[in-house]
């Protein structure tokens, strides 16, 4: 199982509708795909009609009782081929609750290990803050994903993110392989061209080679609840993530191969 987070320390970026759209193609593909809400706002839960106020039993569950089996948490979505490991509002009170309790730091990725033969993809959507639950993403996964709105304000998010990401590759001892995503992108904008042309100065090795548009068709996907790839597979929008879906498999493909040298 392959297991890609979703992160940036800034809200407003994308990061949910890139899970979503990123699970929608691989599912249409044939994977079987696994979600997971770490956001304690809990919108991709809500993006597939759970509702985090009313779920008794959650993510929140592996970290209060690490005993549980965690396939028993996952919920089914409307989706062929798609899975959700839900949130609740408990999640905004585990770093004060369990946050300093030894090895709260894998939970994830100990779950995930436990679940490695039912799935092909895990997909993991970030809170925007440092604490216990980015920690948990950023050591269970094998690529991070930052969606960076291409907009001035956002790059100060992608600054503190990649500050993390140095953070968490120390105690790691290996490097975590990432990709900048350009979100929201309109090229009618002086902020939005700008913005890219800085991202492309100054990231040039880590950065996708394209852009996600600003596509009206994923509000409306998020107001049916319908991951867009398929509600409108031909929209630019869907376009656009299967392009960077085809980007990440090749660059995992290349370093598995790497590997194997």
């Amino acid at each position: 199982m392959k297991v890609w987070a979703i992160a940036n320390q800034k809200g407003g970026v994308g990061k949910t509708t890139t899970a979503v759209s990123l699970a929608g193609v691989l599912a249409q593909r044939g994977s079987r795909v696994l979600v997971l809400d770490l956001d304690p706002q809990g919108s991709l839960t809500s993006y597939f009609r759970y509702s985090p106020d009313d779920l008794e039993s959650s993510i929140f569950t592996l970290f209060q009782n690490q005993a549980v089996n965690p396939y028993s948490l996952v919920r089914p979505t409307r989706f062929e081929g798609m899975h959700i490991l839900p949130a609740t509002m408990g999640l905004a009170t585990l770093d004060r609750q369990l946050g300093a309790k030894s090895g709260m730091g894998l939970v994830i990725s100990k779950a995930l290990k436990a679940m490695t033969d039912k799935y092909d993809y895990a997909l993991i959507d970030c809170p925007p803050m440092l604490g216990v639950l980015m920690v948990n993403a950023m050591a269970a996964c094998d690529h991070l994903v930052i969606p960076v709105q291409t907009e001035f304000l956002a790059l100060k998010g992608l600054e503190r993110m990649l500050k993390t990401l140095t953070m968490i590759t120390r105690s790691r001892s290996v490097r975590l392989p990432y990709t900048i995503v350009p979100t929201m992108f309109d090229r009618r904008t002086r902020a939005s061209t700008e913005t890219l042309r800085l991202l492309r100065t100054r990231y040039v090795d880590d950065l996708w080679n394209s852009v996600i548009p600003v596509d009206t068709q994923f509000r409306e996907a998020s107001r049916m609840g319908v991951p867009l790839p398929m509600l409108l597979p031909q929209s630019r929008g869907v376009i656009a993530y299967e392009r960077l879906l085809n980007a990440l498999l090749s660059h995992d493909a290349k370093q598995a191969q790497t590997a194997a040298i």
